[in-house]
């Protein structure tokens, strides 16, 4: 245990702001029942300075209930960005980093969100490589685009090309799932784009909770210099200790906005996601979110 408190050590720790007020955050009863986090993947081309967060997810731990929670936001949501008007969720990070990309989930969606974990697409590689890869049963038409995401994420990181060979269920490489969770023109677009990334996150978190105390201090050596969060030592230490101590060992997913509650439009030829009913989604996500089961829509 001290090892691994010591390890911890190699995570680039950020603070923001604790001002619930300055978080867009409208304390409720809710707020000591569940801990949600959000989490941000960058499509980070550059070492340095925020960009767009094209992965946004809110993780969520509850102990009451011994469940873990995922949702997803669709990138191309559109909704207020404090400061900044109407726009794309996923602008509100690369306007004003972890902090305004926070705020404008907690002011859209009634949330109570302070801190954040997140990890850049060539980070994420190295996650999945030391964790030995991910099971995916690959669709033939994914094929392609699986190969020409690696091609460009080789081109900019000078790693080696492994192209996949064929589709069905195989393990596929950190570079290979990465490349696979980025397709967004096969299937049903950037709504089975968000479940690839889930897919992918679920099986993570799976090997992270298998692979037994003795590992930790191991996998938290290769994983954590690729991670950048708010949480301190202690709250990270918190958080794990409770959720194996409550017995978590599965994971519930959702996404929003959910299926008949917004509508694709082009403006000024930009394609955005338009809730047609913001308050329906903001009710179906704290239905999923603190257990209040009735009525919660599906995503298909």
């Amino acid at each position: 245990g001290g090892y691994g408190y010591r390890l911890l050590d190699k995570m680039e720790n950020t603070n923001i702001s604790e001002n619930d007020e300055e978080l867009g955050i409208k304390v409720d009863d809710k707020s000591n029942k569940v801990t949600n986090i959000a989490l941000f993947g960058l499509d980070r081309r550059e070492s340095s300075g925020n960009t767009r967060s094209d992965t946004i997810m809110i993780a969520s731990l509850d102990l009451e209930n011994k469940k873990a929670k995922l949702t997803s936001i669709m990138r191309d949501t559109y909704v207020n960005i404090p400061g900044r008007g109407m726009d794309k969720i996923n602008h509100a990070y690369a306007f004003g980093g972890p902090e305004l990309a926070i705020r404008t989930i907690n002011e859209n969606f009634d949330m109570d969100i302070r801190d954040y974990v997140m990890v850049d697409f060539y980070g994420m590689a190295d996650i999945i490589d030391a964790l030995g890869g991910v099971e995916i049963d690959v669709k033939p038409e994914e094929v392609k685009y699986i190969n020409n995401y690696i091609q460009e994420i080789s081109n900019t990181q000078d790693k080696k090309i492994n192209p996949v060979t064929a589709s069905g269920k195989q393990t596929l490489s950190g570079l290979q799932a990465v490349a696979y969770s980025r397709i967004r023109y096969v299937g049903n677009g950037d709504f089975e784009r968000t479940e690839r990334q889930r897919r992918v996150l679920e099986q993570l978190m799976d090997k992270a909770l298998s692979a037994g105390a003795l590992k930790y201090p191991k996998l938290m050596n290769e994983l954590l210099p690729y991670v950048k969060t708010s949480l301190n030592k202690g709250e990270i230490l918190k958080l794990g200790t409770s959720a194996f101590a409550s017995g978590i060992n599965s994971l519930e997913q959702y996404r929003i906005p959910v299926d008949g509650y917004a509508k694709g439009q082009k403006m000024n030829g930009i394609y955005y996601l338009v809730p047609q009913d913001l308050q329906s989604n903001v009710d179906f996500l704290h239905r999923f979110i603190y257990e209040e089961k009735e009525n919660v829509a599906q995503e298909k």
